[in-house]
């Protein structure tokens, strides 16, 4: 990295924000798994190196199941990185989780099929305990940088994680909710569980931008559009920036979570 210290944090940045940092320096990472969505950059923020990759690409040009899940992972870790926080657009299913506010969820339930989601593909093989995905320590650092933003926090939250790119039917949406879906996403899965395959601590903020296919007794509230995504999130993007630059400000270094224990290779 042209001498500058390794980053030991990174962000992965979703749908609408595609680039973090000025004045970052740009860092080319080979991974066995293929090219990343996007180059590295890096910059130093409140004096620690920070890595940024854009989730879907500089220019939105990846659909959520084409990314190389395993290759964005890889790079950022082989660059030195430990902590992860992904901010991404999120659908409610909820009433009280509208949007504009921020979900910092603690569980998952994937609904995706056909991603390449582990490290552990033979001839190795490993199984991750995954009752708890998201990192204990940094859920309620990230919750209060989001408060200190301004945004209206909700701390813990499951996210259903579906194939995409399109968006959901209204039974489907019926059908997530009532299996205690909080809010709909097309990418938390697998990316968090591969950064835990590596013993990496990941964190996620979930911008809700929309109501997925509307509001039970709200008939005024349509199904979302992806203008309606992207047009939310765009006014949001100043505020989600202050957001992660207040979390990166106060994020120990130290790391005391379980998330340190990577899942160790059966023998064979």
């Amino acid at each position: 990295m042209s001498g500058t210290a390794p980053a030991r944090v990174g962000v992965i940045g979703g749908s609408g924000l595609y680039r973090l940092f000025d004045d970052a320096e740009e860092v080319e990472v080979e991974t066995p798994y293929g090219p990343p969505s996007g180059t590295l950059t890096v910059a130093d923020v409140e004096g620690r190196p920070v890595a940024f990759l854009p989730r879907h690409g500089p220019g939105h040009t990846i659909p959520p199941h084409r990314i190389n899940y395993r290759a964005n992972i890889w790079a950022l870790h082989s660059s030195g990185v430990e902590q992860v926080i992904a901010p991404c657009a999120v659908g409610s299913l909820r009433a009280a989780h509208p949007p504009g506010s921020i979900v910092v969820c603690d569980q998952f339930a994937d609904r995706t099929s056909g991603r390449r989601d582990t490290f552990f593909d033979g001839p190795e093989v490993a199984h991750l305990s995954a009752a708890d995905p998201y990192c204990e320590r940094l859920r309620p650092l990230a919750a209060a940088a989001a408060r200190a933003a301004g945004l209206e926090v909700h701390e813990g939250g499951t996210v259903v994680v579906v194939n995409g790119p399109r968006f959901s039917t209204r039974a489907e949406a019926r059908m997530y909710a009532a299996l205690g879906g909080d809010v709909i996403n097309m990418t938390q899965y697998p990316e968090v569980v591969l950064a835990r395959e590596l013993g990496m601590c990941y964190v996620n903020l979930s911008l809700v931008t929309d109501y997925d296919t509307g509001l039970e007794g709200a008939p005024e509230i349509r199904p979302v559009t992806q203008d309606e995504v992207f047009a939310v999130f765009r006014r949001s993007t100043d505020t989600l920036r202050d957001a992660l630059r207040r979390l990166l400000a106060t994020l120990p270094l130290q790391r005391d979570c379980p998330c340190v224990t990577a899942p160790q290779p059966l023998p064979h």
